[in-house]
């Protein structure tokens, strides 16, 4: 990759509305605007009200990232922007926004993958080598990918259905915390008792890396409704000790999971053995605690990106973008919005198929 390319980023998948100019490896600037406070009374994000968020945030976002990298359009190499996947809503807003600015400018336009940012993370902020083990877990996505290139990814498991983050998000909203749920679940398991309701480990009896989290919302709705049933209501802490069980459920998986993504991994003998995190649940302390030990146990490096770089923002976006306009992989003014994109489109659909094709 040129290390001299300087790319402006655009991300808005979901509900952060990002900007962010990257040169090479080096992070000029990084803008988010969160909508928290616009969802948190719905208990979880409305796509509607996220796509409007986007509109009217996009050019703003832009405008300071520039400032704030004391970059001009005419410094720039090109203009990377999520085409997918996401909110359809979102996605769209950003890729017009993106189309704009090129058509202005002239300059190149790079439609990105969202997964592919978050994959590529770990080389922007540690330069590790290919090829490494990447565990992609966030709200909606969960998936280990063995990273060969910038444009070439192994999906060697993933969730058949939820995804833990949203598995987070509706453990809190069935337990009254606030959104998002992954601080608010991780708070409360801190003052909490992990061994006071048993929540099921799904698929951990079976071979394989695929991982399942629906059925933890079930047993956390029912352990609720007995607690309430049998004391007539809900204390704290009945909260916090319901929150702990979830989560050492949550961590257990996700640990087992890696290991054997790990055994898969390490059997190709890679020059340097590196496994990476990313995504909002990367922030979540214990599962992080326990991943690192794993890796630790298996002489493997871990890598983590910083915590503001794990969860959505448009510096990865930049970056991905970078690698390929680098190989001259750019896109024209019909680039379209895509609310599905598997990285590993050669793998079985894990959560099926329709008509816009696979979802993951």
């Amino acid at each position: 990759m040129a290390d001299d390319l300087i790319v402006l980023g655009i991300e808005s998948s979901c509900d952060d509305t990002a900007a962010a100019v990257v040169r090479g490896v080096d992070i000029l600037s990084s803008i988010v605007h969160g909508q928290t406070d616009l969802h948190k009374d719905f208990g979880g994000v409305v796509p509607e009200i996220a796509a409007r968020a986007h509109a009217e945030k996009l050019d703003h976002c832009v405008e300071e990232a520039l400032m704030q990298a004391n970059i001009g359009f005419d410094q720039l190499d090109g203009i990377a922007v999520t085409a997918g996947p996401g909110l359809i809503g979102g996605v769209l807003s950003g890729v017009m926004c993106a189309k704009g600015l090129s058509a202005a400018t002239g300059l190149p336009l790079i439609g990105v993958n969202h997964l592919a940012g978050h994959a590529l993370t770990p080389r922007l902020t540690d330069q590790i080598a290919f090829p490494y083990l990447m565990l992609l877990v966030s709200g909606g996505h969960c998936q280990f990918l063995i990273v060969d290139a910038h444009d070439r990814y192994r999906r060697i498991g993933g969730t058949i259905d939820d995804a833990p983050g949203e598995a987070f998000d509706k453990t809190a909203r069935i337990l009254g915390l606030p959104q998002p749920g992954g601080p608010s679940v991780e708070k409360a398991a801190g003052q909490g008792d992990p061994n006071r309701f048993v929540m099921p480990r799904p698929l951990l009896n079976q071979p394989g890396c695929d991982m399942s989290f629906s059925g933890l919302k079930t047993a956390i709705l029912r352990a609720r409704d007995a607690v309430i049933a049998d004391g007539g209501g809900l204390t704290a802490q009945d909260q916090a000790d319901l929150c702990a069980g979830f989560q050492a459920a949550v961590t257990d998986m996700l640990t087992e999971k890696t290991r054997r993504a790990l055994e898969i991994y390490l059997a190709e003998a890679p020059a340097e053995r590196s496994f990476a995190i990313a995504g909002g649940v990367a922030a979540n302390g214990p599962i992080r605690a326990s991943l690192q030990q794993l890796c630790a146990d298996h002489e493997t490096a871990f890598i983590a990106p910083p915590l503001a770089l794990c969860t959505d923002n448009a510096a990865m976006i930049a970056y991905a973008g970078m690698a390929k306009l680098a190989v001259g992989a750019i896109d024209d003014l019909t680039l379209s919005a895509r609310p599905r994109w598997p990285l590993d489109d050669r793998a079985a659909p894990m959560l099926g198929s329709g008509k816009k094709g696979a979802k993951a």
